[in-house]
């Protein structure tokens, strides 16, 4: 998943314990590798996604606003077109002593926009 490195490093030390999307993930994804955008450009972590909550911005944001490290216009001016919010709660955050750049997966992903799905098999890590 695509997160920019502030939001990236938020959800590594614990701080950010909710990632917004507009995107919903599939049922079965239970752990998210975090691909910090640039200018780290590389996997820095991943996490264990606790649940998946679909909901309406306003309702997200009562919810979870004060857990994902975004103010609330930023939050609603991300949210601005949509009909609704996905909240991604973070279980458990591991920060890689070593990010691995993209180059290390085989066959090599596109960076992706805003996530990506990878069999575990393509992953460079022992999750």
């Amino acid at each position: 998943m695509s997160i920019h490195p502030r939001y990236a490093e938020a959800i590594m030390t614990g701080v950010k314990t909710v990632e917004f999307r507009k995107k919903r993930l599939a049922s079965d994804i239970s752990r998210v590798l975090v691909y910090a955008t640039a200018p780290e450009k590389k996997v820095i972590g991943h996490f264990v996604v606790e649940r998946i909550v679909v909901d309406s911005p306003n309702v997200i944001w009562k919810l979870y606003g004060q857990r994902g490290v975004i103010d609330r216009a930023s939050f609603f001016a991300y949210y601005s077109e949509a009909t609704f919010a996905v909240a991604i709660l973070v279980a458990e955050a591991t920060h890689l002593k070593t990010p691995i750049p993209l180059s290390t997966f085989e066959p090599q992903p596109p960076v992706p926009q805003s996530f990506a799905y990878l069999p575990a098999e393509r992953t460079p890590l022992t999750l």
